[in-house]
């Protein structure tokens, strides 16, 4: 069934979001399990800390609740939250990651979870979280290629009850569905998504193009840039700053913009979207 986007003239409505984050007072690059990764590079954990102090900040003033999770010492990338789960209706479907150096990050998310009241059911599967799952409308758009196993697909769809719709990554920089698309309404009917057409093979392409007709196609610049590792409320889009052209393409659509600069963190290749796991679902006692 192909999705009817809004228009570029449709009214956008913010609607703030729980987020869980988690300091990166441990962020340093000592191993590359991504292209953006280098060892032998440099890099400035106070100013990762500043670049994410900034971003919750910006959440702050938007009315999204912030929880954070405390960092644990030897893993640097839990910083990356949006890997360590996903949750919808209250139901947290735990993360089981593909390279040895995050699989602590998997229960440790999940602990969290539970001790905050969330239906946590644990994966038997690998697959990271929001990076390769995003929710929109009443589906799930999963990428697999590079980290997930596609067999997590079936394992998320009964955990859900939802249809799991399979998008395959061809570009190795791009590893993760949230560094090559975002959500930016997630309404049911009123589904609008950004994506980098030449992260994806051609029937995911052929794909996105028919369920998703108004969809924002973004130039390799911006995505470059991680651009499309966004957060949006459905009007205020949270972006890399560097992502210039983006922003006219989503001021063009209704959006608003906002862009802050998380240029260490990229060195980690994680951006906006990668450090913030949304918590949706009923009220919780945290």
């Amino acid at each position: 069934m192909t999705i009817t986007a809004p228009s570029q003239r449709a009214t956008r409505v913010a609607t703030p979001l729980t987020v869980l984050m988690c300091r990166p007072s441990h962020f340093t690059v000592t191993y590359r399990i991504n292209p953006w990764m280098n060892p032998d590079s440099p890099t400035d954990t106070p100013r990762a800390v500043a670049q994410w102090e900034a971003l919750r900040d910006a959440y702050k003033r938007l009315d999204f609740e912030v929880h954070e999770i405390d960092p644990i010492h030897g893993l640097p990338d839990m910083v990356f939250a949006a890997n360590g789960g996903l949750v919808i209706d209250g139901v947290a479907y735990t993360a089981s990651f593909h390279y040895p150096q995050r699989q602590p990050e998997g229960p440790a998310y999940a602990s969290w979870l539970g001790v905050a009241g969330y239906d946590v059911r644990h994966a038997s599967v690998v697959n990271e979280g929001e990076g390769d799952f995003l929710a929109v409308g009443d589906v799930i758009l999963a990428g697999h290629g590079f980290r997930t196993d596609p067999a997590s697909h079936d394992e998320a769809a009964r955990v859900f009850g939802r249809e799991v719709i399979a998008l395959r990554l061809v570009r190795p920089e791009f590893y993760h569905l949230d560094t090559a698309l975002a959500v930016l309404d997630g309404r049911v009917g009123h589904e609008h998504v950004a994506y980098l057409p030449g992260a994806f093979d051609a029937d995911s392409l052929a794909l996105l193009r028919d369920r998703f007709p108004d969809a924002i196609e973004v130039s390799e610049e911006d995505a470059a840039v991680f651009g499309l590792n966004a957060v949006s409320d459905g009007l205020h889009v949270v972006t890399a700053e560097r992502a210039t052209g983006f922003h006219a393409q989503l001021r063009e659509h209704g959006y608003e913009p906002i862009g802050v600069d998380l240029s260490e963190l990229l060195l980690g290749g994680g951006g906006v979207k990668c450090c913030t796991l949304a918590l949706r679902g009923p009220e919780r006692e945290f």
